[in-house]
Protein backbone atom coordinates (compact mmCIF):
# COMPACT_ATOMS: atom_id res chain seq x y z
CA UNK A 1 0.00 0.00 0.00
CA UNK A 2 1.38 3.41 -0.93
CA UNK A 3 1.89 6.19 1.60
CA UNK A 4 -0.73 8.24 -0.22
CA UNK A 5 -3.29 5.44 0.20
CA UNK A 6 -2.44 5.10 3.90
CA UNK A 7 -2.84 8.86 4.33
CA UNK A 8 -6.21 8.86 2.55
CA UNK A 9 -7.51 6.02 4.72
CA UNK A 10 -6.33 7.77 7.90
CA UNK A 11 -7.89 11.09 6.89
CA UNK A 12 -11.24 9.54 5.99
CA UNK A 13 -11.33 7.52 9.22
CA UNK A 14 -10.95 10.76 11.17
CA UNK A 15 -13.70 12.83 9.53
CA UNK A 16 -16.00 13.60 12.46
CA UNK A 17 -19.67 12.70 12.48
CA UNK A 18 -21.72 15.55 11.04
CA UNK A 19 -18.82 16.85 8.93
CA UNK A 20 -17.72 16.18 5.35
CA UNK A 21 -14.63 16.50 3.19
CA UNK A 22 -14.29 16.74 -0.57
CA UNK A 23 -12.33 14.32 -2.72
CA UNK A 24 -9.90 17.09 -3.67
CA UNK A 25 -9.49 18.27 -0.10
CA UNK A 26 -8.58 14.73 0.98
CA UNK A 27 -6.13 14.35 -1.92
CA UNK A 28 -4.39 17.60 -0.99
CA UNK A 29 -4.22 16.71 2.72
CA UNK A 30 -2.84 13.27 1.81
CA UNK A 31 0.00 14.84 -0.17
CA UNK A 32 -1.17 14.78 -3.78
CA UNK A 33 -3.43 17.76 -4.59
CA UNK A 34 -4.30 16.53 -8.09
CA UNK A 35 -5.31 13.00 -7.07
CA UNK A 36 -9.03 13.40 -6.32
CA UNK A 37 -9.84 10.50 -8.66
CA UNK A 38 -7.46 8.30 -6.68
CA UNK A 39 -9.45 9.15 -3.55
CA UNK A 40 -12.58 7.92 -5.36
CA UNK A 41 -10.79 4.67 -6.22
CA UNK A 42 -9.60 4.18 -2.65
CA UNK A 43 -13.10 4.78 -1.29
CA UNK A 44 -14.59 2.35 -3.78
CA UNK A 45 -12.09 -0.42 -3.12
CA UNK A 46 -11.31 -0.04 0.59
CA UNK A 47 -14.33 1.40 2.43
CA UNK A 48 -15.62 -1.95 3.61
CA UNK A 49 -12.22 -3.45 4.48
CA UNK A 50 -11.19 -0.44 6.59
CA UNK A 51 -14.70 0.49 7.80
CA UNK A 52 -14.40 3.98 6.30
CA UNK A 53 -17.17 6.54 6.78
CA UNK A 54 -17.43 6.87 2.99
CA UNK A 55 -20.68 8.82 3.24
CA UNK A 56 -18.76 11.82 4.64
CA UNK A 57 -16.93 12.37 1.33
CA UNK A 58 -18.64 14.56 -1.26
CA UNK A 59 -17.72 16.52 -4.37
CA UNK A 60 -16.35 20.07 -4.47
CA UNK A 61 -19.82 21.52 -5.12
CA UNK A 62 -21.05 20.14 -1.80
CA UNK A 63 -23.08 17.50 -3.60
CA UNK A 64 -23.45 13.77 -3.34
CA UNK A 65 -21.73 12.43 -6.44
CA UNK A 66 -23.58 9.13 -6.86
CA UNK A 67 -25.72 8.77 -9.97
CA UNK A 68 -27.16 5.48 -8.66
CA UNK A 69 -30.36 6.38 -6.80
CA UNK A 70 -29.96 3.69 -4.13
CA UNK A 71 -26.41 4.76 -3.23
CA UNK A 72 -27.44 8.42 -3.36
CA UNK A 73 -30.29 7.80 -0.90
CA UNK A 74 -28.05 5.71 1.37
CA UNK A 75 -25.42 8.44 1.55
CA UNK A 76 -28.02 11.16 2.07
CA UNK A 77 -29.74 9.18 4.85
CA UNK A 78 -26.45 8.54 6.64
CA UNK A 79 -25.52 12.23 6.51
CA UNK A 80 -28.97 13.30 7.73
CA UNK A 81 -28.70 10.81 10.61
CA UNK A 82 -25.53 12.67 11.68
CA UNK A 83 -27.33 16.03 11.69
CA UNK A 84 -26.30 17.27 8.24
CA UNK A 85 -29.04 19.36 6.64
CA UNK A 86 -29.40 19.60 2.88
CA UNK A 87 -29.93 22.97 1.21
CA UNK A 88 -31.25 21.21 -1.91
CA UNK A 89 -31.99 17.62 -2.87
CA UNK A 90 -28.32 16.85 -3.56
CA UNK A 91 -26.27 19.59 -1.87
CA UNK A 92 -25.18 20.72 1.57
CA UNK A 93 -23.49 23.93 2.67
CA UNK A 94 -19.73 23.47 2.65
CA UNK A 95 -19.45 26.62 4.80
CA UNK A 96 -21.33 24.80 7.55
CA UNK A 97 -20.28 21.15 7.23
CA UNK A 98 -16.80 21.07 5.64
CA UNK A 99 -14.18 19.70 8.02
CA UNK A 100 -11.07 21.87 7.96
CA UNK A 101 -8.45 19.22 8.61
CA UNK A 102 -5.57 21.72 8.89
CA UNK A 103 -7.37 23.66 11.58
CA UNK A 104 -8.39 20.50 13.43
CA UNK A 105 -4.79 19.33 13.69
CA UNK A 106 -3.53 22.78 14.71
CA UNK A 107 -1.52 23.31 11.53
CA UNK A 108 -1.33 26.44 9.44
CA UNK A 109 -3.63 26.35 6.38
Amino acid sequence: MTQFTKNVINIIKNIPSGKVMTYGQIAKAAGSPRAARQVVRILHSMSEKYNLPWHRVINSKGEIGFKDEEMFQTQKSLLISEGVQFKSDRAISLLVYLWDIDWEFGEQP
